[in-house]
């Protein structure tokens, strides 16, 4: 998993509240097991009109954020089912970080089990970079896990907090596997010994 540090990136809008998983990936793009091509159904059901021809106000159609790689949501984010392919199509896409003032609980463990960071911050804070957003073309934010912040193009700060363990791993690009592998020289001892004590555990296959 890729470390998540600091980013600066463009920022997109999508002023929408209760996103569930089944619009950011719908379930026609579930049966891969692969985390690569998955942009392409991301909100799938927003990006085309009834006649299926792209529909020119979905922020994914516009040419200023095609390059964002920090999606700025509101309330309820990534609710519904449960689907670790939501934020491999939204990473797939390139977005890093994404900024709402409340996620699922479900999507936003998986988030950070797939090196995305959700950073949490108050309503009006939302308010306020939705109307600088849509407001500035090529609006970028300034992200740093480190110190917790949120820092805006004329220097206004916004802090977030985030459960340290999470920060750490996020930090450090662990995944479940990662934090286990770290433990790597203490399994394969346990294995080798135990194989010694209880030949009859490891048959030869």
């Amino acid at each position: 998993m890729q470390p998540f540090t600091t980013l600066t990136g463009l920022v997109a809008p999508l002023d929408r509240v209760n996103v569930d998983t089944d619009q950011i990936i719908p379930k026609q793009y579930l049966k891969t097991i692969h985390r690569t091509g998955l942009k392409e159904g991301l909100f799938y059901d927003w990006r085309s009109k009834k006649d299926g021809t792209p529909d020119p106000e979905f922020f994914l159609n516009q040419p200023r954020y095609k390059e964002a790689t920090i999606l700025l949501t509101r309330d309820n984010f990534g609710c519904g089912s449960s689907r670790e392919h939501a934020p491999w199509a939204l990473l797939d896409q390139g977005f890093r970080c994404l900024i709402a003032s409340s996620f699922a609980d479900i999507f936003y463990n998986n988030c950070f089990q797939n090196g995305i960071l959700p950073a949490l911050l108050q309503p009006e804070e939302v308010q306020a970079l939705f109307e600088a957003v849509t407001s500035q073309e090529g609006y970028r934010l300034a992200v740093d896990l480190a110190a917790q912040t949120v820092t805006t193009p004329d220097g206004t700060r916004y802090h977030f907090d985030i459960d340290p363990f999470r920060k750490d791993c996020l930090y450090k690009g662990l995944d479940p596997i990662g934090l286990t592998l770290q433990h790597e020289a203490a399994i394969t001892a346990y294995e080798g010994r135990r194989k010694a004590e209880a030949p009859w555990l490891f048959p030869d296959l």
